[in-house]
């Protein structure tokens, strides 16, 4: 250990204390170590003044300095180009390494690549560590000693990889916070998002490491239930943790291990939950080019439609489907989707209207809280048939049977499409009476297409 040295750790997607790798590497090499955080503004040049995910990282950071606080520390918060940023940071505070934790997303590795450049020209060490995931890169691979590229497979690989050592994979790290940089020493005042612009703006979840095991807890008292209950979106029967596991407030290994402490069916299928995540992290950091294309590279050549009236109602939960509108309309009131309707929503555009996937991709990175590159590319390819998926592409989800199994009552359907509280039970999954185009309630919007005609054009579509 250089016990007079001084160590920064550069937060990104893991905004907490407890169970941290990097944290936990540098205070057992370093005598000091500053916490650092970077507003990057490479990253910022597309997000909108009123993004919902600005507004959860500023409560989260200022969370997570008030716990640096209690412990007579700080966090830095800066503002700028990573590449330029932690190269300053590390020279202003005298800093001989800077630890992290590892980042997938193509992008990403490209600057983590330049940063380390840049510290090295000035004698300074970069140390990255597995943190977000179990399993990364090439630690599951096939018989042949290539990466999967169906669930199912990796998914058996996964699960006997963690059980043959748990004790190893599911460590828990415990930094020694008292190597945390005194608050007296380092007088800086912190960057805000505000500075550059953007608006504070209601997210709906509290931030931070704290209210992540709150909601942990509260899980544990119906994730025996969760099998049965997280398709049905008008039921509180998931976890709501996404946006946490998205910036870092909970570690994966402390996940697993409460999987294991509550087993049950419910646990288990959680469990499978949280390796599709790590599904979709090793296909994005393995096959790269799923961020711009097709996984499977033919579909590329898919002539997709393009109809800006019908993509603009979408967006706005008015097509005339009762669940796709009730879903689109929390999306945009919340930030926030049940992972059934995702897929419903998600298959309707592209299998319905004929819309490129890569369309309503973009428009979920806008609004959702929990927004990750991985897991919306990999949900939003594997609804178009264009992705992952060891299912044939003629699988197309009828968006009213979807409700009538999803919400049989119409309760979530209710809840967001005020102009259907007055229709029964028996109509509200498809209100247009007299046939395609007839007497839908006064003020709901009639359907954009007929589902079983656009059914057949979707398959027609891929058999081409």
């Amino acid at each position: 250990m250089e016990a007079q040295s001084r160590a920064l750790v550069w937060l990104r997607r893991d905004l907490r204390l407890a169970d941290h790798r990097a944290l936990f590497e540098a205070c057992s090499r370093f005598g000091e170590v500053l916490p650092v955080f970077v507003i990057d503004e490479v990253i910022l040049k597309g997000f909108k003044k009123d993004h919902r995910q600005v507004s959860f990282i500023q409560a989260a950071l200022d969370e997570l300095h008030a716990e640096l606080e209690k412990r007579g520390s700080r966090l830095l918060v800066v503002c700028g180009d990573p590449v330029e940023a932690i190269p300053a940071v590390a020279s202003k505070h005298s800093a001989k390494a800077v630890f992290c934790s590892h980042d997938y997303e193509p992008k990403a590795k490209v600057r983590d690549q330049k940063v380390e450049s840049a510290l090295k020209k000035s004698g300074v060490a970069f140390h990255s560590f597995k943190d977000q995931v179990i399993f990364e890169r090439r630690e599951i691979v096939s018989g042949g000693g290539s990466p999967y590229k169906v669930f199912t497979p990796y998914a058996r690989s996964w699960v006997k990889a963690l059980e043959a050592d748990k004790a190893l994979h599911l460590r828990e790290y415990k930094p020694d916070l008292k190597k945390l940089v005194p608050a007296a020493k380092i007088s800086w005042k912190n960057a805000r998002f505000a500075d550059l612009g953007y608006e504070t703006v209601p997210t709906g979840v509290e931030p931070g490491e704290a209210a992540a095991k709150k909601m942990l807890r509260e899980f544990a008292k119906h994730i025996r239930d969760y099998k049965r209950d997280r398709d049905f979106p008008s039921i509180d029967g998931t976890s709501r943790l996404s946006v946490h596991f998205r910036f870092g407030a909970l570690s994966p290994r402390e996940a697993v291990r409460f999987c294991y402490e509550h087993f049950s069916e419910g646990a288990k299928t959680w469990l499978n939950e949280l390796v599709w995540r790590e599904f979709y992290q090793m296909i994005l950091d393995q096959y790269p080019h799923v961020e711009k294309g097709a996984f499977k590279p033919e579909h590329d050549a898919l002539k997709w439609e393009w109809n800006r009236g019908q993509f603009k109602a979408w967006c706005e939960g008015r097509t005339g489907y009762p669940i796709v509108d009730a879903a689109m309309r929390q999306l945009n009131e919340t930030g926030f989707m049940h992972n059934r309707l995702r897929m419903i929503v998600a298959m309707f555009l592209t299998k319905d209207l004929l819309i490129d996937w890569r369309e309503g991709e973009r428009y979920f990175a806008e609004q959702l809280l929990d927004h990750e590159l991985a897991a919306n590319n990999g949900g939003w390819q594997w609804s178009a048939s264009t992705g992952c998926d060891a299912q044939p592409y003629f699988r197309v989800m009828n968006p009213v049977s979807q409700s009538e199994k999803f919400d049989p009552e119409g309760e979530f359907i209710r809840k967001f499409v005020p102009e259907l509280r007055g229709v029964d039970t028996k109509r509200i999954h498809w209100p247009h009476e007299g046939g395609l185009f007839n007497s839908a309630p006064e003020g709901y919007p009639e359907p954009l297409v007929e589902h079983k005609v656009q059914r057949l054009k979707a398959i027609a579509m891929f058999r081409k």
